[in-house]
């Protein structure tokens, strides 16, 4: 059994991911993960986990990034990702610093009403956004493959839901007919901008890419 290092160290990520991977055994905290293919392990799992600049201007470049940095750091295959929220009424922003919007040091809940207050004089029907991924997958420091997701919905005027994490409160899914913040874990991995990334890996696992 290979194992494979999921180079996060955000628990919402962490537990999408696990979440995603239907096919695999999950334990309790949710941080690793097994299955005939792979042992799949937290940024715990190596001895140097001193988190990798995120210098890139799109999330591809991060990802490719934190992969081949943490990949230099150990043995086994690394899948990172990098992710975020582009709304138009922003030129696309924050994108690429959407974990850090507003301040560094922001919680989840301020940086999501940050956004709101950015966006207070702005119609409803320019309030358009997408949330964006980008998943690489690098060993020995070198990229062996990337895989994206995209997902398209509304910035709303006010948090709802206590779901999922980050931006996930104020975004709204139409075809759900409800915020992200507002789906079970399960509803979103099916319609996720990081369920159709992980959705590809998986078929590419299954194809036998990293064997």
């Amino acid at each position: 059994m290979s194992t494979l290092v999921v180079a996060t160290g955000n628990a919402g990520k962490i537990a999408e991911l696990a979440q995603a991977l239907r096919e695999f055994t999950v334990d309790s905290s949710q941080s690793t993960v097994s299955s005939s293919e792979f042992r799949v392990e937290g940024l715990e799992a190596l001895t140097d986990a001193t988190p990798v600049e995120e210098t890139g201007a799109t999330f591809e470049a991060n990802a490719k990034l934190k992969a081949e940095a943490y990949s230099r750091r150990t043995p086994h295959l690394v899948l990172a990702d990098d992710s975020g929220l582009e709304v138009d009424a922003l030129d696309g922003g924050p994108g690429v610093l959407s974990a850090r919007y507003g301040s560094p040091t922001l919680s989840d809940k301020a940086r999501a009403k940050a956004i709101l207050k950015a966006l207070i004089d702005v119609p409803d029907d320019k309030r358009t956004a997408r949330f964006r991924c980008v998943l690489a997958v690098a060993k020995g420091g070198r990229t062996l493959a990337t895989f994206d997701g995209v997902v398209h919905g509304v910035i709303l005027r006010e948090l709802r839901g206590d779901g999922g994490f980050g931006y996930d409160p104020i975004f709204f899914h139409p075809p759900s007919g409800k915020a992200f913040g507002e789906l079970t874990r399960e509803e979103k991995e099916r319609v996720s901008h990081r369920g159709e990334a992980i959705r590809k890996f998986v078929e590419a696992v299954r194809k036998g890419a990293f064997a």
